[in-house]
């Protein structure tokens, strides 16, 4: 059962695209977090302008919503270059491949979403695309079968996947630069918000952005997100002064609560406790239990909830932790919870 979430940090509609964009940063320096992956791209940056010569294949790895995309373009406006964008399940069949490949000009970018997804024939393909700018074109079948070689002009590529672990070695090894992005700190996030908020022409006070970001979940997206909610409800309620009472207001509103949950999250938790005891208990009898797919839950539930220590994810499978019992005021029949409130 498909639905629609204020915290999930997948892109939204195009309507929320365009918005992001507009607050997205252009330039390193305007970058907020993710401090050393930064410093290293710099380095690799400058290195490669200075000889002359493309920047290595770069693959980003990590949750949705972190800014994968965003140091995509950055990286390219760096370069004063154009980057060509598409993802692993637009790519179906070799030929679609090679039109954007002999398209691109010298120091082109390159950029391939979800590029876990790509199919077997594609990625092989691919391969001496980006090892020996060429690639091998088959004509005819059989014994009239022929290759021809096509010569590229130099570009990077630039892969992003939200599922390192699914990409083939073979794959994974043609790329030069590999970086993990992971959630960002109240305090980046804070930054983040008043940024966003000066460039939407929005007041915004400093204890109100930090209460925006502990409630965003480490993730720039769904920060945005929340800006946006809680600025058309204090256009609507008040002076359009966002204030730390106005946010709080907002964001019980939308169901979200003080520690970044909103309903699916809680329901998901209090499965594991009602239904079995607090665990363990594997991610498809939850699943089933809450009419929900598993593949959601374990890209848009579970990777936050293990952050924020409400879960554990066992051999055995996923248990409460007494931070979560806490935390929803709950408790479990036949156990010792005296722990929690000592």
């Amino acid at each position: 059962m498909a639905r629609e979430r204020l915290v999930s940090s997948e892109s939204g509609s195009p309507e929320e695209e365009h918005f992001s964009w507009a607050l997205r940063p252009q330039r390193l320096r305007e970058y907020i977090g993710q401090a050393g992956l930064v410093e290293r791209l710099s380095v690799a940056i400058a290195a490669a302008k200075q000889r002359k010569e493309p920047l290595e294949h770069i693959l980003f790895h990590g949750p949705p919503g972190l800014g994968k995309t965003t140091l995509a373009h950055i990286i390219a406006n760096e370069f004063g270059s154009r980057l060509v964008s598409t993802s692993g399940p637009a790519l179906e069949r070799p030929g679609d491949l090679l039109g954007i490949l002999t398209a691109l000009e010298k120091g082109d970018f390159l950029f391939i979403d979800e590029i876990h997804r790509l199919s077997k024939a594609v990625e092989e393909y691919l391969y001496p695309a980006i090892e020996d700018f060429l690639v091998n074109f088959t004509v005819d079948k059989g014994s009239f079968a022929k290759i021809i070689n096509i010569p590229l002009k130099p570009f990077t590529l630039i892969g992003a996947t939200t599922r390192a672990g699914m990409l083939s070695e073979p794959l994974r090894n043609r790329f030069g630069m590999s970086y993990h992005l992971d959630f960002y700190p109240a305090q980046e996030l804070e930054k983040i918000i008043a940024r966003s908020a000066s460039l939407l022409n929005v007041k915004i006070e400093a204890d109100a952005a930090l209460e925006i970001a502990r409630r965003s979940r480490g993730t720039p997206r769904i920060a945005n997100r929340l800006l946006r909610r809680v600025r058309d409800y204090v256009q609507v309620k008040s002076d359009g002064k966002i204030t730390l009472a106005l946010t709080k207001d907002a964001l019980r509103i939308e169901g979200v609560d003080e520690r970044g949950l909103d309903k699916l999250d809680r329901d998901f938790l209090r499965v594991i406790v009602e239904f079995y005891r607090g665990g363990p208990v594997g991610i498809d009898a939850i699943a089933a239990t809450l009419n929900e797919e598993a593949d959601t839950l374990l890209d848009l539930v579970e990777p936050y909830l293990l952050k924020s220590g409400f879960l554990l994810r066992t051999k055995r499978g996923r248990e409460i932790t007494d931070d979560a019992l806490e935390h929803l005021g709950l408790r479990i029949e036949g156990k010792d919870n005296r722990s929690l409130f000592a």
